[in-house]
């Protein structure tokens, strides 16, 4: 979001060399720079505690595909907490663990998308009234069913590379010589 006015007290905001910077809006009358921003969302894979099945979404507004839980992040709270108060808002569940993945850039809304592998026990999906529709799927074939290329799909990927690596490392010798 590009500021034209300042969010404080309403006066036209003028360009001033702010540093490194360069020029950004600023008001004269509050004496504070209005950087550009994106609004911060999080993104999570619903994710089985066994890791075999995934819950995705349906949300007729966003897109016709299957997504992930997704939502903004309230003034004052942390990504994990909203990762958390979504998965429960949206599916009903309760999450067991909540990890962070990686930031990915939604350009079609202007969001910066925190990813989150969110664990959850297996139970009945109870849709909230902004989601039309949710099921549990086999973790590999919602590969197939996210958009290509979507942030979804770049989030599932991420967490697959992820859990390869950490099932192809070799363990640790705990300090034992052989």
């Amino acid at each position: 979001m590009d500021f034209k006015y300042c969010p404080q007290c309403g006066e036209k905001l003028y360009p001033k060399l702010c540093g490194d910077e360069g020029n950004i809006p600023f008001c004269d009358k509050c004496g504070r720079p209005f950087f550009p921003f994106s609004y911060c969302c999080v993104i999570c894979l619903c994710v089985t505690e066994d890791d075999s099945e995934i819950a995705l979404i349906k949300q007729k507004y966003v897109s016709d595909n299957y997504i992930n839980v997704a939502g903004y992040v309230k003034q004052g709270e942390i990504p994990e907490k909203t990762a958390v108060r979504e998965v429960k808002e949206e599916i009903g569940l309760d999450t067991v663990s909540c990890r962070y993945i990686g930031s990915y850039y939604y350009a079609k809304r202007d969001n910066l998308m925190l990813g989150y592998l969110c664990r959850v026990r297996k139970a009945e999906l109870k849709t909230s009234v902004e989601v039309d529709g949710a099921e549990w799927f086999p973790l590999k074939y919602a590969q197939q069913l996210l958009r290509y290329d979507s942030v979804g799909w770049n989030l599932l990927n991420d967490h697959l590379k992820n859990e390869k690596k950490r099932n192809d490392a070799p363990e640790a010798s705990h300090g034992i010589s052989q």
